[in-house]
């Protein structure tokens, strides 16, 4: 796991509480429009199908709920960053939990799980600790992580489906910005310049650092691409390919470094 940075990035507690709300309402909105031809596609991940993803989705979204319904942890024992790193299956989940029962009625399941979860988070403070699959951490800073997770199997359900889903802009923001600081740890250095725009600008990569005007080591593509990328739903040379990606410089290849998470 690489160590995470001293300093790191703040989120608005509110802000992200709202966009994860919000975003598991557009995931249920799709969810509950799929028809037994649907629910039985394939998605990228393996043999899961649509509707083992769906119930995943809500399984990893309603433990939220269980771990504010348990005793707070005595201490955080995890970083925000150093969750980006618990485990490259993650990518911006927690794992299936064995409560991620297929078989479910899934608009009944989504129902219960949305009012489940709103109501755990009506009156917790964001500095309350939950404990997760991967430590203790603040709830603030698990909800960012919800919010990647919701992100990511958006554009997973919307993929195998061909649905338009909406990606709320705080949990968007959020997932590209998270994954962005992650490659900075990954791969510290100064030497390439990685804007997402409209979301996130860093820097990266051992070697010089510029210090004024266009950095000559420059990669640029969109929240959407960046978040595949960075989660290994999607390959560099084939997002180059197909000019999803611009990259300049000597050092501008990051394929080596992608997924981040892993």
């Amino acid at each position: 796991m690489p160590p995470a940075r001293k300093r790191t990035r703040s989120y608005d507690p509110a802000r992200i509480r709202t966009a994860v709300l919000a975003q598991f309402g557009h995931l249920r909105k799709a969810v509950e429009g799929l028809t037994p031809e649907q629910l039985a596609l394939p998605t990228r991940l393996g043999d899961r199908t649509v509707r083992e993803l769906a119930a995943h989705i809500a399984a990893t979204y309603g433990a939220l709920a269980g771990a504010l319904g348990r005793p707070e942890p005595p201490k955080a024992d995890i970083t925000l960053l150093d969750w980006t790193f618990s485990t490259a299956e993650r990518a911006g989940g927690e794992g299936t939990p064995a409560a991620a029962d297929p078989s479910q009625d899934l608009p009944a399941l989504y129902a219960r799980t949305a009012g489940e979860v709103e109501a755990a988070l009506a009156s917790v403070s964001g500095e309350r600790l939950v404990r997760t699959a991967s430590g203790a951490m603040r709830l603030a800073d698990h909800l960012v992580t919800r919010a990647v997770e919701l992100v990511v199997h958006t554009g997973d359900l919307a993929e195998a489906t061909g649905l338009d889903i909406p990606y709320e802009r705080q949990a968007l923001a959020a997932c590209v910005r998270l994954l962005a600081d992650a490659l900075a740890v990954k791969a510290p250095g100064g030497s390439v310049e990685l804007r997402i725009p409209p979301y996130a600008v860093v820097q990266c990569v051992e070697g010089p650092r510029h210090t004024r005007g266009t950095p000559p080591n420059v990669v640029e593509t969109d929240a959407l691409t960046w978040v595949r990328l960075a989660t290994g739903r999607e390959d560099w040379a084939a997002a180059r390919d197909a000019a999803r990606v611009s990259a300049s410089g000597d050092r501008s290849d990051l394929s080596a470094l992608l997924p981040v998470t892993s």
